[in-house]
């Protein structure tokens, strides 16, 4: 199982961004627990969906607005029906995850029950570099492709040529950031499988 711990930054000189997070995270990302405030300005999942909990870490780190603990690991079933009374490894790791994170490169980092952890770790703070210096321009052109729009179709769209918006994504490196996540995510699902088997 996976759990995110997400705590916002800057917290005590900026606005309250915990409710906001949590509505766009539930509408968007499936979870076996939903995304709920645990104390304070920190927020807590439990997924099982490597892909969505890469990008999401990811994303949210990249913005400069959170620290994001993702742990992988086992927690106690029956799961309660409230996020924030879950307990188990996985939880213990995403708490130790997060804390590391408020002090590490890309606001980032993972804890599992395996060895991999640490690789994974530094694969999704790269990422997470990377993306925090992605131009709005960059963005718009990248969101389009993700739509399934041609770079011709997306060119017309944003009324600029065919070689800008190749240019604009080849300079975010959007094509190998989501490969990176892609393979980050088996990655995650590869440990996952292996602690099932233990």
């Amino acid at each position: 199982m996976i759990v995110l711990t997400i705590d916002q930054r800057h917290s005590r000189s900026s606005e309250d961004k915990v409710a906001e997070l949590i509505d766009r995270a539930n509408s968007t990302v499936s979870h076996i627990r939903p995304f709920q405030r645990t104390a304070g300005d920190e927020v807590q999942a439990v997924l099982d969906n490597s892909l969505e909990a890469v990008r999401l870490a990811v994303m949210l780190a990249a913005s400069g607005d959170w620290s994001v603990g993702l742990g992988y690991g086992s927690v106690e079933e029956p799961l309660p029906s409230e996020t924030r009374a879950g307990r188990g490894l996985a939880f213990e790791y995403a708490r130790e995850a997060v804390e590391r994170a408020k002090h590490s490169s890309g606001h980032l980092a993972v804890a599992g029950a395996t060895g991999e952890s640490e690789r994974l770790e530094v694969e999704l703070q790269l990422l997470s570099n990377i993306v925090a210096k992605r131009r709005s321009t960059a963005w718009e052109a990248g969101t389009l492709l993700d739509q399934g729009y041609t770079q011709a179709e997306a060119a017309e769209k944003l009324g600029i040529s065919q070689q800008a918006v190749s240019s604009r994504v080849a300079a975010a490196l959007w094509f190998e950031c989501q490969r990176l996540m892609e393979h980050a995510a088996t990655a995650l699902d590869e440990e996952l499988k292996k602690l099932e088997k233990e």
